[in-house]
């Protein structure tokens, strides 16, 4: 039994009912980074934060009780001041009269269980965001197509060539399986803007009378290209949801521009329901639209709210589009 608490990569620790620790393993030593003439003798409250210290007293009427306390998860700090998300098994240890005087404590690291179980939340919710996406764009085209039809043939055609559209703009958004990572993308931002927006054009009008794009280009990375899709994506599902794209008269302006070491891109929309006041709360798509431009792109991204309304600027490095 010895040699197991030795040898096991788990911390083994045993305190008195005082919260005194009296023995401390190896796998404590590595995973608390004290060694055991450091920490036996000294209270169970070094390895605890301050705002957890109400848990210590809980925890010790639970084992004068004769309590085990199975599988408990919290928080714990490392001597280096590095905070650990950990597993807790405490058990009540006992005399030879089967009175309790202590207790032994397993911890297990569960840190990078508890980032994979976020990272596996973030892309459940993102998926479901984007399939709410399509299903809200998808609406939009019906009710686009259905303004200028004069038949149920019409209709169907009408419909039919803009979710094709949207089909070829929602490729852009998935990395190809047999695409080189080496080869540059073909695609450029104006080119990208183009696709996304095209399934918005009004029966008899022409694009430039929906949407406008000035400035410079850029040639974009696949995984640049991925980003900024999506990022696309966001503001064309939210103007056709509340916007310029959720009326006939409503027409999108897109501006470029060059910085030092900067590339800019403003979205402006004119011809919508008019704006009363700013949102008074972020949903989950503009979280996500934020995080994209300031993890992947290392940029800002600002709205101002208009009456007229709604104008996005976003600022990447330009390094990062073409790399």
């Amino acid at each position: 039994m010895a040699a197991i608490v030795a040898s096991t990569d788990d911390a083994v620790i045993s305190k008195d009912l005082n919260g005194v620790i009296t023995s401390w393993n190896a796998g404590a030593e590595r995973l608390f980074g004290y060694s055991a003439e450091e920490a036996v003798g000294q209270s169970i409250l070094m390895l605890i934060p301050e705002d957890r210290h109400g848990e210590e007293p809980e925890i010790l009427a639970r084992l004068r009780r004769g309590e085990r306390i199975s599988q408990f998860e919290t928080i714990r700090r490392r001597k280096n001041g590095e905070l650990l998300d950990i597993s807790l098994t405490i058990s009540p240890l006992r005399d030879h009269t089967g009175r309790v005087v202590g207790a032994s404590k397993i911890g297990r690291d569960i840190t990078e269980r508890r980032r994979a179980m976020e990272r596996q939340q973030l892309l459940l919710r993102e998926m479901n965001h984007r399939v709410k996406n399509l299903f809200t764009l998808t609406s939009g085209l019906v009710a686009l197509s259905a303004r200028s039809a004069t038949s149920a043939e019409e209709l169907a055609t009408s419909l039919r060539d803009r979710i094709a559209s949207l089909g070829r703009a929602h490729d852009l958004t998935l990395p190809r399986a047999d695409s080189d990572p080496g080869v540059q993308a073909a695609t450029t931002l104006h080119e990208l803007v183009s696709t996304i927006l095209s399934p918005f054009v009004e029966a008899g009008q022409s694009r430039k009378s929906r949407f406008s794009i000035v400035g410079p280009d850029v040639c974009l990375s696949p995984r640049a290209l991925t980003g900024f899709a999506l990022l696309l994506h966001e503001f064309a599902t939210n103007a056709a949801k509340y916007g310029a794209l959720s009326t006939p008269e409503g027409v999108i302006a897109i501006e470029c521009a060059d910085e030092v070491g900067a590339f800019t891109m403003t979205w402006s929309e004119r011809g919508g329901p008019a704006i009363d006041a700013p949102p008074t709360n972020q949903g989950f798509g503009g979280q996500l639209a934020r995080m994209t431009v300031t993890s992947q792109f290392q940029g800002t991204l600002g709205y101002e709210w208009r009456r007229e309304g709604v104008e996005i600027r976003v600022s990447v490095v330009r390094a990062l589009l073409e790399s």
